[in-house]
């Protein structure tokens, strides 16, 4: 707690090692000369410490100078100040700069204070250089640890920026499948409905048991969208139980409903065949049921039919109609689009497009032995 204390306030750590050197520095000039040579000494020496984290390596410049006079003339020596230069050099640069200006610094004060030992008394500078170099290796380790914490909070920032980022991903493709999900359900529910009112008015009075049974098929077809609508929006937010998705088990009822709008649909499947991955399952529903709605919708169709072919690793699905061969959407309206998307993301392929002998076709390829891995 203290520690990140002190970390928080810089400014109060450098003015009580002023303080502290100031004092020590004073003390040791006043037992040589006095208290009026020493306190004009321990400012020149230890002021220039309150800015040693911004200019560490003039701020040792300064401290080396006067301190080798001091020592040169015999004055009251003190260690302290060019000890915590040389702590602040190397915590604050980089190892290379911290060497060579700790090593110069050294080479500096060697001269004076062998002197001032005797030249016959090595032993003695080797223990004042030493408590130097201690100052030195303490600063480099907590330059080397800060570096550490840094690098791990930076880390620690990085994976939280991906996990943010893969979330908002995620949110982004789960918005996109309910948005095609949403599309599916609301245009097919909705060219269904649309048709079987025209029908019901047009035959409403001549006809009226027709109109009833287009009436019936409007009620279905309304009820069965709203359940849709219901597990989708309910889905998002939470409070409402997960409904099974619609598959090519459901593929009848869609045919029914189709039929009932007045198109009439023909279902082949051609091969053995097996079980499909339920992601696969629900956007082959979902190709087919797009693909009929925009016959129901653009292309003034009275046949369409849907191809199944299962074969080894793959599923082949073709829906063709005898309708305006431009009038299916277009081949890159919303559609389209979607439908090109969900076969995209199981590495398959698609085309749409007007068919040579009239009408329109949608085919799509989905490989089963890629999803199955």
């Amino acid at each position: 707690m203290a520690i990140n204390w002190l970390q928080r306030h810089p400014r109060i750590v450098d003015w009580a090692l002023v303080l502290f050197a100031l004092v020590t520095t004073v003390g040791a000039a006043t037992r040589h000369g006095g208290i009026a040579v020493g306190i004009p000494i321990a400012v020149i020496v230890c002021l220039p410490l309150l800015w040693r984290r911004r200019y560490p390596v003039a701020v040792l410049g300064a401290m080396v100078a006067p301190t080798v006079a001091i020592v040169a003339v015999g004055g009251g020596y003190n260690p302290i100040p060019v000890g915590v230069a040389l702590f602040t050099v190397a915590s604050e640069c980089d190892r290379r700069t911290s060497l060579r200006a700790g090593a110069l610094a050294l080479a500096v004060l060697a001269v004076p204070l062998w002197a001032r030992a005797g030249w016959g008394n090595g032993w003695r500078l080797l223990g004042e250089l030493i408590g130097f170099a201690v100052a030195w290796l303490i600063g480099d380790s907590v330059r080397s640890r800060r570096r550490y914490t840094e690098a791990l909070e930076e880390r620690a920032e990085r994976l939280e920026r991906e996990r943010e980022t893969e979330a908002a991903r995620a949110v982004a493709e789960e918005q996109a499948r309910i948005g095609r999900e949403l599309h599916d359900v609301i245009a097919h529910s909705l060219s269904v409905i649309v048709v079987q009112a025209a029908a019901a008015r047009d035959v409403f009075a001549t006809r009226p048991e027709r109109a009833d049974e287009a009436l019936a098929n409007i009620e279905t077809t309304g009820r069965g969208a709203l359940g849709e609508l219901r597990r989708l929006l309910g889905g998002i937010r939470g409070d409402a139980p997960f409904a099974p998705q619609p598959g090519l088990a459901d593929l009848d009822e869609l045919v029914g409903q189709v039929r009932g709008a007045g198109l009439d649909v023909h279902v082949a499947i051609d091969g053995q065949q097996t079980p499909l991955p339920p992601a696969i399952d629900l956007s082959v529903y979902r190709v087919v049921q797009e693909a009929l709605t925009n016959t129901l919708k653009h292309a003034h169709a009275s046949r369409a039919e849907v191809a199944l072919r299962y074969a080894a690793g793959e599923l082949d699905l073709e829906i063709r109609d005898n309708g305006t061969p431009t009038g299916n959407g277009g081949e890159t309206g919303n559609g389209l689009i979607g439908m090109r998307e969900r076969v995209a993301l199981f590495g398959g392929s698609f085309a749409a497009g007007p068919r040579p002998d009239g009408g329109f076709a949608v085919s799509a390829r989905f490989p089963l032995a890629e999803a199955s891995e």
